[in-house]
């Protein structure tokens, strides 16, 4: 849908930022309800915590730029498809499609694209999870799907990319090699971190439940001692 005005004046591109900012507040709201649902469900929280940006006019024309494209409100609307940006932290791998598939069962949310970079990671270690998703913003004389990208790595991931992301800024995106290499090396580090937390959070979890068993098991035998004793004493 073409929801943006013609022309180039200030009230469009204030509406342009007015759509993207009410996108990102319903998607961070929904994910704050399904984290507090997950929560009295299961008694865990998937979600560590949420970040949300707007990309700058300066990074969306050079983006535009690249592409051999315009420096116009159309195109940015309709080729930039990460003006509005929100990251999900989680503490396991596993988290990660959990709240992708949460993600995906909303029905107002249209999943558009993913990119698996956890499966199919970058060459320079990278690892997260894309998603671009469409959001219904309702304004006063119409409504508009506004596009948003999703990010859903780990805490690890997140540390490991911010400094990826200082480093390419650092150099231009011309980083020496060894410097790239020992990203790379300690993308691997992050990633093997990941699996033995995950390993040890999955045997915490299966012990937890081992001991819950007991626990009843104990509580059960108490109860049929308790009412032996009562038989006994009433005969």
């Amino acid at each position: 849908m073409e929801w943006y005005e013609t022309g180039d004046g200030v009230e469009t591109w204030q509406e342009v930022l007015l759509v993207y900012n009410a996108a990102l507040r319903q998607i961070e709201t929904k994910m704050e309800i399904l984290n507090e649902e997950f929560q009295h469900v299961h008694q865990y929280n998937p979600i560590e915590h949420i970040k949300s940006r707007i990309k700058t006019p300066e990074s969306i024309v050079k983006k535009l730029r690249r592409n051999n494209l315009d420096s116009t409100i159309e195109n940015m609307v309709n080729h930039v498809n990460d003006i509005a940006g929100i990251r999900i932290i989680c503490s396991f791998t596993s988290d990660i499609y959990r709240i992708a598939d949460m993600i995906e069962k909303q029905r107002d949310i249209k999943v558009m694209t993913v990119k698996d970079y956890i499966m199919f990671p970058k060459a320079s270690g990278y690892k997260s999870y894309h998603m671009i998703v469409t959001v219904p913003v309702y304004l006063s004389d119409k409504t508009v799907d506004a596009k948003v990208e999703i990010q859903i790595r780990t805490v690890a991931m997140d540390f490991w990319a911010s400094l990826e992301h200082k480093i390419h800024y650092k150099f231009e995106g011309d980083a020496p090699e060894h410097i790239k290499q020992e990203l790379v090396d300690c993308a691997h580090m992050v990633s093997d971190l990941d699996d033995k937390m995950l390993q040890l959070n999955e045997e915490i979890l299966e012990l937890s439940h081992m001991q819950e068993v007991e626990r009843e098991e104990r509580e059960k035998e108490r109860r049929r001692q308790q009412e032996l004793e009562n038989q006994i004493h009433q005969s």
